[in-house]
């Protein structure tokens, strides 16, 4: 058989798999992811305090909180997802940023943000960040979603990793991370030792009233609030940047 003809005859055997293959790719717009955020708290933890020691002892060196991200389109909504009772074994425990609410608008770069900082609640409406990122070849499967890694600097000093499905179009994520051309399924802080990574995705039709923008707390911008942050923890020390970069995500 000639080269010519052989190549045909290849191409017109596959071609009935290859148009099935491509009409079974699904590309999602709208649906429900669940996130496992880490926490190791062993490494918040002064080596050099004996009380810190024992904290270690009777309690567990990660904390696994959940939340969940709706998405339709250009708009998600990520928020407190079911409780872990393991966490009630931690004690004396300062949750930082438990309670978030973040309403995100990819399409107007606009966010509102519902915040538990100290014992007051804030509504933070702002710009949302805009991160520069650097995609890498690097690929990794998160619940069955093949993705692409990509890395950032945040706040001048948080390194940033994150992983990103183009299966999924909105461009959101958890917390304040976006602007990947794709959802980000997998976000890591190694420095800080916090990882936020999807369990769970599902289709389904989301609703306008399960995008809820959040209307509650005293009304803020990220300029007034660290203005306000850097005022009340004047004396805090070493522990300041922990909990500004914690409050600030």
């Amino acid at each position: 058989m000639k080269p010519i003809l052989f190549i045909c005859f290849i191409f017109f055997t596959l071609s009935p798999f290859l148009k099935t293959a491509a009409q079974n790719t699904v590309f999602l717009s709208e649906g429900k992811i669940e996130f496992e955020k880490k926490m190791n708290l062993y490494s918040q933890m002064d080596e050099e305090n004996s009380w810190d020691e024992l904290r270690k002892k009777v309690q567990p060196k990660f904390k696994t909180s959940y939340f969940d991200l709706v998405f339709k389109n250009k708009k998600t909504l990520y928020m407190p997802g079911k409780e872990n009772p393991e966490n009630n074994k931690i004690m004396w425990d300062q949750p930082i940023a438990e309670d978030n609410v973040v309403y995100s608008e990819l399409d107007s770069s606009r966010s509102i943000s519902q915040k538990k900082i100290f014992e007051d609640l804030f509504l933070i409406a702002d710009s949302m960040r805009q991160i520069k990122w650097k995609i890498t070849d690097e690929t990794r499967n998160i619940v069955g979603f093949q993705c692409r890694r990509a890395n950032a600097i945040i706040m001048d000093s948080v390194y940033v990793v994150a992983f990103y499905t183009d299966e999924i179009v909105t461009n959101g994520g958890p917390e304040s991370f976006s602007g990947l051309p794709g959802m980000i399924l997998g976000v890591s802080l190694p420095h800080q030792h916090v990882t936020w990574f999807a369990t769970k995705v599902s289709a389904k039709e989301v609703g306008v009233q399960e995008l809820k923008v959040p209307v509650k707390g005293k009304k803020a911008n990220y300029k007034t609030l660290m203005v306000l942050l850097n005022d009340r923890m004047k004396e805090w020390g070493k522990y300041k940047q922990r909990y500004l970069e914690a409050v600030m995500l």
